[in-house]
């Protein structure tokens, strides 16, 4: 039997899933770690957690499996996106902690670079919009910010990179400093057409080419891990950012395939083939994958607070002690009861891009108990996926149907919510770690594991699949007080 091993680093945890030959899931640790917000609309991680949860998760599923590293044919990666750590070369110690995606910290200079009228030159060469979320401006203010820290990157010492290149990094003890073309292609810094750092926005943000990893194909040779780490080496053999990751995990070969991740963030993917295709609506164009040289692009939209919601009621308003009961509660709730939550916890997303809205719950009635807020918070998710399949509507991608992975997926309450508001039938597989999943497939194809595509696609299985139970008349009705309660809270 050949196994891999799929590392999947997420913004709230991480995970080693353990697959075989098949696509199986054999076992699976998860360790969650501490999310710092030592200013508003700052989220920062410490990069020691997510090494050391790493660690822990790849040795404690090996134990578990009673495996050594020779048994594991190869490593593959997936990771939280766009989160920015700067580390010394010589230590490979991080110089401040890492800023996760949702940092809003750069706002103001993200607003300046508009103003300045330079996002129509940006989004030619990164296919993105110029959003705190990115990587880029994060780099910037490090350097800015960190006492010396600009020096020692002008003097050759610093490196930057995304959590898969910070974890290529530890494990193989300094000898690879790569990223995949797919994470490269969220940092504002790479040029998706030429699949190089671009020179001009390395000098727009002051990023020293020598703090950059090299570029490589998802499916690739990344280095052997360090023995002392597992009792001997194991090949790195596939990395590739978390939603990719899923749109291959879900096996979304075909132009015009689509699926949609449900985790702390959404993050809808539309397969678009060997051509770019620029967004009229504010959408983002990426790599979906680049596999033997061969670029393949899509389309993305992306939601900040998903998952996130659910675990805001549970954390910070402690109305629900864990993420399950949401269903039970959900189906008790009066439907009759317009109660919109915009969850713009940290702006909003695709398609409004608004870092400076913040949240509201409207529509309370003194009848609003428990049930129907957090129905609200559901909903809150389908609504927001509606706005994005809008989008690629208005952008020529009609979506037939939507393959959907991730943890809020096992809520049946909220896939049939999905169905209705979409108005098209939702695919839930057999698999729903899709993530990590991905990232197991493109390690195998690099290990002959896997042959083609065309196997893993074969590979595919579907578990339910959820079909529209509403009228156009009331799917559309609920909308637009979605689009009316979201237009309140912009914050222009």
């Amino acid at each position: 039997m050949k196994y891999i091993l799929a590392i999947d680093q997420g913004t709230t945890s991480t995970r080693a899933i353990l697959f075989n030959d098949r696509g199986e899931r054999i076992c699976q640790e998860q360790q969650e770690f501490a999310q710092h917000f030592p200013d508003t609309g700052w989220v920062e991680h410490d990069p020691e957690d997510i090494w050391q949860t790493t660690l822990q998760v790849c040795r404690l599923t090996l134990k578990k499996m009673k495996l050594t590293a020779s048994d594991v044919a190869a490593i593959g990666i997936t990771n939280q996106r766009e989160t920015t750590v700067v580390w010394e070369a010589e230590t490979g110690n991080p110089i401040y902690p890492a800023i996760v995606w949702q940092d809003r910290r750069t706002s103001a200079r993200c607003q300046a670079l508009k103003e300045q009228g330079l996002e129509s030159q940006i989004q030619a060469k990164t296919g993105l919009l110029v959003d705190p979320y990115f990587s880029g401006s994060k780099v910037e203010w490090i350097l800015n910010k960190v006492e010396g820290a600009r020096a020692k990157a002008n003097a050759g010492k610093l490196r930057f990179g995304t959590i898969d290149s910070f974890l290529l990094w530890r494990l193989t003890e300094g000898k690879v400093h790569a990223t995949d073309a797919t994470n490269a292609s969220r940092t504002l810094l790479f040029n998706i057409h030429n699949q190089e750092w671009d020179e001009e926005l390395l000098s727009l943000f002051e990023v020293p080419r020598s703090m950059l990893p090299e570029v490589k194909d998802c499916s690739d040779d990344y280095g052997q891990t360090a023995s002392s780490l597992f009792g001997g080496s194991i090949p790195i053999l596939g990395v590739a950012g978390d939603q990719q990751a899923a749109l291959i995990g879900q096996t979304c070969f075909q132009p015009g395939m689509i699926k949609s991740t449900y985790g702390t963030g959404c993050f809808m993917i539309a397969n678009t083939g060997t051509t770019p295709l620029v967004s009229n609506n504010r959408l983002l164009t990426t790599i979906g994958y680049r596999l033997q040289g061969q670029v393949t692009y899509a389309l993305e939209g992306s939601i900040f607070i998903a998952g996130a919601a659910v675990q805001w009621l549970r954390d910070a308003l402690k109305l629900i002690p864990h993420a399950q009961v949401t269903e039970s509660l959900a189906e008790i709730a009066d439907a009759d009861q317009e109660i919109y939550l915009v969850p713009a916890f940290t702006g909003l997303g695709a398609p409004y891009w608004d870092p400076d809205a913040r949240g509201a719950l409207l529509g309370l009635t003194r009848n609003t108990g428990l049930a129907e807020v957090v129905a609200a918070t559901l909903k809150s998710v389908v609504y927001q996926s509606r706005d994005l399949t809008e989008a690629m509507k208005a952008d020529g991608i009609t979506a037939a149907k939507l393959r959907v992975d991730g943890g809020m997926v096992v809520n049946n309450w909220v896939m049939q919510a999905m169905a209705d508001v979409l108005g098209i039938p939702i695919e839930r597989p057999k698999i729903t770690e899709t993530t990590a999943l991905g990232a197991a497939y493109l390690a195998g194809l690099k290990a002959n594991i896997f042959n083609s595509l065309e196997d893993l696609s074969r590979l595919w299985q579907l578990e339910n699949q959820f079909e529209p139970a509403t009228d156009d008349k009331t799917r559309d009705q609920k909308y637009q007080g979605w689009l009316e309660a979201v237009q309140r809270i912009r914050s222009h």
